[in-house]
Order: C-alpha cells, then structure tokens, then sequence
C-alpha cells in the first residue's frame, strides 16, 4: 500500500527544474508516471508534469511495496526524497544528471491502461488521438504546439499593447447576414422563429467602434464558418483581428509588418530584415499562378500563350510556338511553363509519373509536355516530332531554364491550367526539399480585383467581401457605371471587371496568414457597392441598416486586417495542419469525437424552442 505522507505539500518543485546545484536538496514532487523499469532490488521510474521529466530511484526499501502494489504507465504519484548525482547521465533532457532519492511516496490516482503510449512516437493514430485529446496533450510534441501558440498570443498582445491598440471584446450572438461561407445560426428560445447567427468575423463590429471614436482595436477572437474543412480549416477558429481609423494602406502594413517580425523575433529567435516585396495581384497570377505564392524558391511561370483576360497589358511567347501543327498547343486557351533545376536526367517512368500526376481529378489536366536540356547542351522532348531543337532552345530559354533544367509545359483552359501549374510546381518543391520549414519568407499582395463574376447568377460577388473599398482613383469609375451585365460573354469589358480593392493579404511561405482591406467609410458608396452585388435598398436595410446609419454620425476613414493565428502558430511550428495547434480541434467530418459533438438534443428543448424537425 502506499504510504501516507507527513507533510501537506504536493511539490517544491517541477519535474523540469532541478539540476546538479540542487544535490542533497530535499524536494517533494508530483506528476505522471512515464515509464517504470525494474532491475532486481531497485526501480526506476521516470516522472512527468508539464514542465519536464525527472528520474526516481526507488531503493530496496521501497521496493516490497512497489511488488505490493505496483505502479503503471499515467499513474499520478507524488513523492519526497534527496536530489543526487546520476551515475549514468542522460544528456538529452535537462535534468538528465541528477535524480531523486524517493524516501516516501503516495499514488494519488491510478491510471487505465492508456489506449496510446503516451510520448512523441506515439502509436496512436489520428482518430484514437482525438477521442482521447486528453491523452494526447500530455505528450510533449503537442504540449510545445500550445506553447509556441502561447508565446504568439503573448507577443501579438504585448506588440499591440505598445502601438496604443485597446483589446475590446465584442459579441458572438449576432444577426445572420451570409455573405460568404454559411452562418452557424442559433435558435432563440425567448424570440421564437427567430435566430442568432455565430460570427464569421467581427467585420462590422470593428468598423462601428471607428466610429465610436476607438481607433486602433484589436482582439484575439473566435470566429466561426460552417464550410467543408482540410487541413487548414477548422469550423471554428481565431483571429488577430485589428482596425485602425485615419489610416492608409501603407499606415497598416507598417504597423502589421512590424507585428509579424516581433513574432519572428520573440518566439523563433529570428531576426527578420528582409525587406518585404510587394506584389499586384496579378503578377502573383502571371508568375506563380496563385495569389499566395511562395517565393522561397526561383521557380516562375513561362506564359506561352496568355488568354484573353485580366493578362491585357503582359507580354507571351506565344510566336515560339505559332506555325507548328500541334493542336495541343494550337487550340488551348493558355500554354504555360515551369523549369525545374537539375531534372534534366529524370527517367522516362519519372516524366510518365508526372504526366499520371497531372491527370489526377483534383488537377484535372489530359497530359504534359516535357523538354530536357541536357547537361550535353542538347534537347530532347516529348514532343520533338513537332518542334526542332532550335524551337526547343527558344522556348527553355524564354522559361529561363539552365542546363539541366528540365522544362514542364501545360496547356488548356485558363483558370484550370494556371491553378494546375501552380499546384505542380509546389510539389516539386516539395519534392526537392525546397520548402524548408525552417526558412521563413514574407509577401504582401495588393491590388485585387474588387469584384468577381459569378458565371451562374451572372452577376458580381465580392473578392473579399462586401466593406471593401475601391482604389481612390477607381471609386468614381464604380459610382459612374452600372453594375448590370448585359452580355455575359463579354463581361471583362464591363468596367467594373477593371475596378481595383483597396486591399492587401499577407503571405508566409506560400499561405496566406493575413488578409485585410481600406474599407468603406461613406454611406452612398456603401449603398453602391451593395447594389453592385444585387442588394436592393429594402434588403440593404434589413442586413446592414445598423452600418449603414452609423455612416450618418461622423465615420472616420478607417482599416485593418485580420491574420490567421491557428494557421500562423502551425506555420512557425513547422506543420502543414492547424489541428495540433488546437488543444481541442474537431476532426475532418467537424465532429468533437471525443465530446460526441455534435449530437441530438432532448425533445424538451425542441419544444422550448418552438422547432419540429424535418429530417428527409
């Protein structure tokens, strides 16, 4: 049986703390039970808080009643006993040269058989981790992701805190107002029929307390979507969200520039003074295909052949693949290429390989064309039956390839092809470990579109959303036109497809980590672009009658941004999935498998809310 012990205290120290300037010390501590191991009249037994391991020796004396009554792995024991010198150090943890002398001890708690080994090789798979989250945050790789996210929260405050920004909490039981992604609506129990909606971002909140005179606000908030989730996406999710009055675009990147180098500094030790390139929207789309693009590496696009389409003042090469009968290249909308360094020598299966990637559904393309150029000087290509060598030198010399270099060429509809371009260059990236973990590289993008076209409504949506104001010299280019598009086929020439955001994103190694915009202050532009969107004035009202009024009472000109702080934690942890920087994350179905969330509800509380189910 355990023995009762003569003091009160739990601990003196944590299992993390003590060090060889501690021999003879008489300490008390307690924690998990890590590992046991035996060998013959004493014990070892390595024990766990949050904070670290520390070994116990559990002499003869001890150990009858150890036999008696033996200890298992999550067990929670408390001890007291004398710091001494480890005869065996353990130079990988931190108190791996002393270990305690255990003269009394007490099981405070017993533990089951835990369903995983509880450490960083864990057998455990994804879907056992997440019934038993409580498990699992007792290893200490997910225990350095909350910290890392700690140490964010608690820069990002301070930062903040110093640029005079105040932390102003603001509602989660507001009205449904979908826009974007759908709303999770809650039911009113004292207002029945009628429903709240959770967040999708305080947008409008922030933008009235500008005009309540707070003009530098920021929160670390949850925000909530109901979409489809991946790895990046959870259906709740927080914020840095911020917004500052008389401010100008440069006004907040300066300032969020700043925020994001302190982070860099306080938490990964980073001295960042790089400066941070500024990139149009669309040479983020003509160079890399995306408008998140990752520029740790030197791989950009060769334009073939451009659409006619945003692309309006860019040159192509398209006269170096004219007058070939290659209807491939002939009838597509777009030929775009990439160089890749060093894969001159890939095998015929390896290209094949590349081809089968291609032609996967979520890429959709019907094949690859390949050049080489060989480390001989020479070139060889899947399509040499068409293009001499001297029309293959002219293009890999248009696609700035080396020798090598091994050129990959796609070709068809603009929006697929381009995406399929983008996607095929990070996963040779990738594949050539060119995306470091370790490497960190900040971009800005500006100059969006205000507007998209909605080919299905035939009519236009807003690229970021509906608060977004025009560039300065575009606002009167909005106000002076109609929005209506009378010949869908010809809606790029509709001046409202030439109107540019007064927006900006940040991007951190090819994502995306912050997206904000200068926002409309003024009534009847807002009233402007919610009718450019198909709102009328009664729907205007009914929506957003609240903005809109308080437009009348003195609305500074005002901005802000808004970053992802689970996708940034996960980016400076060096992990493609935000969920292990969540202490507790819904899985790809958006269920909390381990609460059993969600779930039905009892009929009681259908009939307090006046709802009947109609399930089909």
């Amino acid at each position: 049986m355990a023995l009762n012990f003569r003091y009160i205290m739990y601990r003196t120290n944590t299992c993390g703390e003590l060090r060889l300037i501690d021999i003879n010390k008489e300490v008390s501590l307690a924690g998990w039970v890590q590992t046991v191991r035996k060998f013959g009249s004493i014990t070892f037994i390595d024990l766990r808080d949050r904070y670290g391991i520390t070994q116990l020796l559990f002499s003869e004396n001890l150990n009858a009643l150890l036999d008696a009554n033996p200890l298992g792995r999550e067990f929670v024991l408390q001890i007291k006993g004398n710091v001494h010198e480890r005869s065996s150090k353990n130079a990988n943890i931190p108190t791996g040269e002393i270990e305690i002398n255990v003269t009394e001890y007490n099981i405070l708690n017993k533990s089951a058989l835990p369903p995983f080994t509880i450490q960083d090789d864990t057998d455990g798979g994804d879907d056992i981790r997440m019934k038993y989250r409580f498990l699992d945050l007792r290893r200490n790789a997910i225990k350095k992701n909350l910290e890392l996210r700690y140490q964010v929260n608690r820069c990002t405050r301070n930062y903040l805190h110093e640029n005079n920004f105040m932390d102003i909490e603001t509602p989660f039981l507001i009205k449904s107002t979908p826009e974007g992604a759908r709303d999770f609506v809650v039911p009113s129990r004292m207002n029945p029929g009628q429903f709240y909606a959770l967040p999708q971002s305080p947008q409008t909140f922030k933008q009235l307390l500008m005009v309540s005179g707070y003009d530098r606000y920021y929160q670390i908030v949850k925000c909530f979507r109901d979409e489809d989730l991946r790895a990046d996406r959870q259906p709740e999710f927080t914020q840095i969200d911020c917004e500052m009055a008389f401010v100008g675009q440069d006004d907040i990147i300066q300032i969020f520039e700043g925020l994001i180098k302190q982070i860099f500094k306080d938490v990964k030790g980073i001295d960042y003074t790089d400066k941070v390139e500024r990139m149009t929207w669309e040479d983020a789309m003509w160079q890399y295909g995306n408008d998140k693009p990752d520029i740790r590496f030197d791989i950009s696009i060769c334009n073939l052949k451009k659409p006619k389409t945003i692309f309006t003042d860019k040159n192509d090469f398209a006269h170096l693949i004219k007058d070939v009968d290659f209807k491939v290249f002939d009838e597509a909308e777009t030929v775009v290429a990439i160089a890749i360094p060093g894969c001159s020598e890939y095998s015929r299966k390896q290209t094949d390989e590349l081809t089968e990637w291609v032609k996967r559904p979520q890429i959709g393309m019907k094949g690859l064309v390949f050049i080489k150029y060989n480390t001989d000087g020479t070139y060889k290509s899947s399509v040499d039956k068409f293009y001499s060598e001297l029309k293959l030198k002219t293009i890999a010399e248009a696609a700035h390839a080396k020798v090598g270099d091994l050129i990959l060429i796609l070709a068809g509809a603009e929006e697929k092809t381009r995406k399929a371009i983008s996607d095929l260059r990070m996963y040779l990236a990738d594949r050539l470990g060119l995306r470091k973990s370790t490497e960190f590289k900040l971009l800005w993008v500006i100059d969006f579109p205000l507007f998209e076209y909605d080919e299905e409504g035939n009519r236009w949506v807003a690229r970021h959303h509906p608060f977004t104001s025009p560039k300065q010299d575009h606002i009167n280019l909005m106000i002076n036109n109609n929005p209506v598009i009378e010949n869908a086929e010809t809606y790029l020439e509709h001046p409202y497809a030439n109107i540019k955001a007064n927006a900006y994103d940040m991007v951190l190694n090819g994502n995306e980590i912050g997206g904000g915009s200068i926002r409309i202050y003024q009534r009847a532009l807002q009233e402007k672009m919610f009718a450019a969107l198909g709102m009328n004035a009664a729907e205007q009202q009914h929506k957003f009658g609240f903005l809109l009024g308080a437009f009348e009472y003195g609305a500074p000109p005002h901005g802000g941004i808004a970053f992802g702080f689970d996708r940034l934690c996960a980016i400076l942890g060096g992990s493609e999935s935000i969920r292990d920087f969540i202490a507790f994350p819904k899985n790809n179905s958006g269920r909390d498998v381990m609460l059993d969330a969600p779930s039905t509800i009892e009929e009681k509380q259908f009939e307090e809310l006046q709802i009947k189910l109609n399930i089909k």
